[in-house]
């Protein structure tokens, strides 16, 4: 097959979420089945009274019917220490328990490519929201280039390197608040890690703050034990720099970035109280600097309509015991919780999990749709003007530079991707966040 720009975009450039309002239809996998997004007139509109009423007022006519959202009867200001550009240490903390008091999640966007940051940062800046830009080992590996070996790693650490500077040059420019993330590190990636918190700490040193903001460990597959054992140790040297742990309880079933838990046995895609009290136990001893994406039957991938069956109470149980056992003494919702693989979810399923206590919810699979969903519509489009050099339509010597520039096409599925982020942030409840 001859190289079309479609190939060549593959290449250059890639997500890891059409003009206009788009809007879910029921879930977000039906998106997929329908080719694409609802007619906005079906929107599910906030309702303005959202926080006021601490969830939904009554729906209007044209207003399906959402259940979830605030957590409080007034929207509470941003802590002052929360401030545009990468948010570390402190501020960090601040920020997240702002989410979890308010009732909304942040949206963590898996990014591969330069085009893809500065899609989360403008659909974020036009939100008026926080945002967290995060990246895989693997995605990192494509930033650095993949014509670079990754012998120990070494790819994905510089391309992650690159990737947080290159956010930490705009995030200001874009006035928001963003967290710097790295995603799933399972135990054979640990190295991966070590060199990301060797970055930090040589960044540390020159600024007082770590490069990154948090990483994630997840060591799922491993016994709890040990899982407990590594991410304290983990904790440990991140908490003193001012970075957050993030990590896994549970297993999250699916695949994604060549990880597979298809086949996983039922039982372990639901976490119980009691990990969840062992883990906060464990982790606390250290620093309070750390956030538990539990399983409660969130998958990674595409998959149809009906065959994700969430349980969010797992999580309003876990938060009820914890707090029982720590005397009712504190938050009700004593620990912050990640949503991972949200595909095939129930808009209301997500909105429960953050009226419990979930603070951020990843998004990969839908992003990489819509990126690609942009280069295809513009392919179809133009595709008389991309067939050669010269000749299109308008006549046989007509050059067709303007529609194979590379930017063309690249803009097209920024474009589709920050509509894509914009419904994201209003299913998250995550709009007019910074109060400007």
């Amino acid at each position: 097959m001859k190289l079309t720009i479609l190939a060549l975009v593959a290449v250059v450039s890639a997500f890891r979420p059409q003009s206009g309002p788009r809007v879910p239809v029921t879930t977000l996998q039906q998106q997929h089945a329908l080719g694409g997004w609802a007619p906005a007139a079906a929107a599910a509109t906030p309702n303005p009274q959202q926080h006021a009423l601490g969830g939904w007022a009554p729906p209007s006519p044209s207003q399906p019917a959402i259940v979830g959202g605030g957590g409080t009867t007034k929207m509470t200001p941003l802590p002052a220490s929360v401030k545009p550009g990468v948010v570390t240490g402190q501020a960090l903390v601040d920020l997240l328990d702002h989410a979890k008091e308010n009732g909304y999640a942040i949206p963590a966007v898996n990014c591969v490519s330069s085009s893809g940051i500065n899609a989360c940062l403008e659909a974020a800046r036009n939100k008026n929201a926080p945002i967290i830009i995060q990246f895989s080992a693997g995605g990192a590996q494509f930033y650095a280039g993949k014509g670079l070996e990754n012998l120990n790693c070494d790819a994905s650490i510089a391309g992650a390197v690159a990737g947080a500077h290159h956010v930490r040059s705009l995030a200001k420019r874009y006035g928001i608040p963003v967290i710097l993330h790295t995603d799933h590190c399972a135990k054979k990636l640990l190295p991966w890690v070590d060199g990301l918190l060797d970055a930090s700490a040589e960044y540390h040193r020159q600024t007082g703050e770590p490069l990154f903001s948090s990483h994630m460990i997840d060591l799922s597959e491993e016994p709890i034990e040990e899982n407990l054992d590594i991410c304290a140790s983990y904790l440990a040297k991140m908490a003193p720099m001012g970075l957050m742990l993030e990590m896994e309880l549970g297993i999250t079933g699916g695949e994604e970035d060549g990880v597979d838990n298809s086949d996983v046995p039922l039982e372990d895609l639901y976490s119980k109280p009691e990990e969840i009290y062992e883990t906060y136990q464990k982790l606390t001893a250290v620093s309070d600097r750390f956030t538990v994406a539990a399983a409660f039957g969130n998958v990674h991938g595409v998959y149809k309509p009906g065959n994700v069956k969430l349980e969010p109470d797992i999580l309003r149980r876990a938060q009820e015991y914890i707090s029982k056992q720590l005397g009712g003494a504190g938050s009700d919702k004593p620990v912050k919780f990640v949503f991972h693989g949200g595909s095939g979810s129930d808009v209301s399923d997500i909105q429960r999990a953050i009226s419990y206590g979930v603070i951020k919810m990843n998004i990969d699979t839908d992003t990489q749709w819509s990126y690609w969903e942009g280069i295809k519509n513009f392919e179809t489009k133009f595709h008389n003007y991309l067939q050669g050099q010269i000749g299109n339509p308008e006549g046989a010597d007509k050059p067709n530079k303007k529609y194979y520039d590379p930017r063309e096409c690249l803009r097209a599925a920024e474009t589709n991707t920050v509509a894509r982020l914009e419904q994201a942030f209003s299913d998250l409840l995550c709009e007019d966040i910074l109060g400007r």
